[in-house]
């Protein structure tokens, strides 16, 4: 090996462990301060100590959310060059903090669906503070430690597993809802199903209507309005149903202080309100974008690159807004646990649910952007182009999968994770483009095909000329019997080969759409999240309450 090339590896490890080295600084900085600021500001609180340690992994656990969970809200637009990793990565930061602080609610319940019965713990709030405690560490540890390994793992399922682990630690098996664990196991499946054949959906349907068209910019104008203003309604359905539930009675009664309007008070948004509201901002922005789209067609190509950028702002909305419900909605699961062991501190008892005093809420909001920053990168790649390769339309489906699939599944009371719903989606288009590989004809006379028929046709003619000349013969021996017989064999064995070179050579060309070895690092890591933080929050609790006994 060269000097230079050697001082090229050195510099580059070097420049490595110095960024790696920076990141780590950022976030035990982040942690000390939290766990300084928990400590002094719940100075007059027995047991503070107790509380401040629990901060400090409340921010561990957020900054492992950001790190990795956030990454698939804007990894498709990274992915698909919409936007650059840095422009991401602050539009996400930005909405992702936003909709925890504004929207993120004033009431969280700790024990999320009713994984365990809070009741078994006697109202004694020693071994409640300990089980939590174990909870968020071993969900936080399970996100590193997925993180490092570049899979992305649902955060909520990491929790759950927490939970369901500690609570068995400390009261036993008959502690867990298993009905409700049962509903988690089939979001497994639900979820990347429901995400995938909605992202397929949506392509083929773009495809169909636009791409595969002759006059790609004629069908734009017609279509490419139609698709952004359903993308519209889905988001601001969702948004509405799921990222501003905690402050919708707000919103009511500011409404009601406007002049000939009054409204009655709710809770929540019903589904019919969130659907007339993202009806109404549909129309306002296919009108807007169908001007906007006749405008622009004189300047486009009639390419299908100059289809995609007409979905490259729709797109780079898209992830802003998953951002900012991702954050109204995941924050509960940085800031849940820490929340109830601040209420067991505070209070000295046991209860379902508990307020959020607001610094509380800032760990979780602050924690996940910063997370994001320091260490999302490697996710952001891995789901964005290390799966399948994405362009504007295939992530633009991804994006409308991720928002449809969740309206759907919450009116229908299916249990689903959003993480799995975006890999799915992934996974969707990646398989839609095998499919429509292997049913067009034309792709059957690729060079490698022609090769292996003329080969084929080839070694055939050899053999049947063979076989002729020793026919001719008048008089055969024994070993021009032999001969024919081997000849008939070989003949045999390489249409076996043949055959076995063109499945070869299928398989082959679908690993280029979807990489076969992603999904199994993925799928292997889904169905360990739960007994994995299971497994180690037992640990966990027992190593805390053997230090506290």
């Amino acid at each position: 090996m060269e000097i230079r090339t050697v001082n090229k590896i050195q510099k580059q490890a070097l420049k490595k462990s110095a960024t790696d080295f920076t990141r780590l600084g950022f976030a035990l900085f982040f942690m000390i301060g939290v766990l300084t600021f928990s400590f002094l500001n719940n100075g007059g609180v027995s047991n503070n100590l107790f509380l401040a340690v629990a901060a400090l992994i409340g921010a561990y656990m957020a900054m492992n959310i950001g790190a990795n969970d956030v990454a698939n809200n804007v990894s498709p637009a990274v992915g698909a060059k919409a936007m650059t990793l840095t422009t991401a990565i602050i539009i996400a930061a930005i909405f992702e903090a936003a909709g925890a602080l504004i929207a993120g609610g004033d009431v969280v319940k700790t024990i999320k669906n009713g994984i365990i019965d809070i009741s078994a713990f006697g109202g004694n709030p020693d071994p409640f503070i300990w089980a939590m405690m174990a909870a968020l560490l071993s969900a936080a540890l399970w996100l590193n430690f997925a993180t490092m390994m570049r899979a992305p793992v649902s955060t909520t399922h990491s929790i759950v597993g927490g939970v369901m682990g500690a609570g068995i630690a400390a009261a036993g098996f008959n502690i867990v809802n298993w009905g409700t664990m049962g509903s988690i196991v089939a979001s497994w499946v639900i979820s990347p199903v429901l995400g995938g054949v909605i992202a397929a959906a949506f392509l083929f349907a773009i495809k169909k209507s636009i791409v595969f068209k002759e006059d790609k910019i004629e069908a734009a104008k017609i279509y490419v309005p139609f698709f952004v203003a359903i993308m519209s309604w889905a988001f601001a359905t969702y948004l509405i149903l799921k990222g501003v539930k905690h402050i919708w009675s707000k919103i009511l009664e500011l409404l009601n202080t406007l002049p000939l309007i009054s409204l009655e008070i709710t809770k929540k948004p019903s589904f019919a309100t969130a659907f007339i509201i993202g009806l109404i901002i549909a129309i306002v922005v296919y009108m807007f974008v169908k001007k906007r789209v006749n405008s622009n067609t004189t300047t486009l190509q009639n390419t299908r690159e100059s289809v995609n950028t007409l979905f490259t702002i729709p797109l780079i909305f898209a992830a802003a807004l998953l951002s900012f419900a991702h954050g109204a909605n995941d924050v509960a699961n940085a800031i849940g646990p820490l929340a109830a062991i601040n209420d067991a501190i505070v209070n000295g008892g046991v209860s379902s649910a508990a307020s959020i005093p607001l610094w509380v809420m800032a760990v979780g909001a602050i924690g996940i952007s910063l997370g994001l920053a320091l260490y999302g990168p490697g996710l952001i790649k891995t789901v964005g182009s290390e799966i399948t390769d994405l362009d504007q339309i295939r992530a633009f489906s991804i994006a409308m999968a991720a928002s449809i699939t969740v309206i759907i599944a919450s009116q229908l009371g299916l249990p689903v994770s959003s993480t799995h719903i975006a890999i799915g989606g992934v996974f969707g288009v990646g398989f839609l483009r095998e499919w429509l590989y292997v049913k067009d004809e034309n792709n059957h006379t690729i060079e490698d095909d022609i090769l292996i028929i003329e080969d084929e046709k080839l070694t055939k003619s050899a053999y049947e000329n063979e076989l002729k000349s020793l026919e001719d013969k008048e008089e055969k021996s024994q070993s021009d019997y032999t001969r024919i017989a081997e000849l008939y064999k070989l003949i045999a064995n390489e249409k076996k080969i043949i055959k076995s070179t063109k499945k070869s050579i299928k398989k082959a060309k679908k690993i280029q759409y979807v990489r076969r070895d992603a999904i199994k690092k993925i799928v292997a890591a889904w169905l360990i999240t739960v007994p994995a933080a299971a497994v180690l929050a037992g640990m966990l609790f027992f190593t805390i309450k053997g230090i506290m006994i």
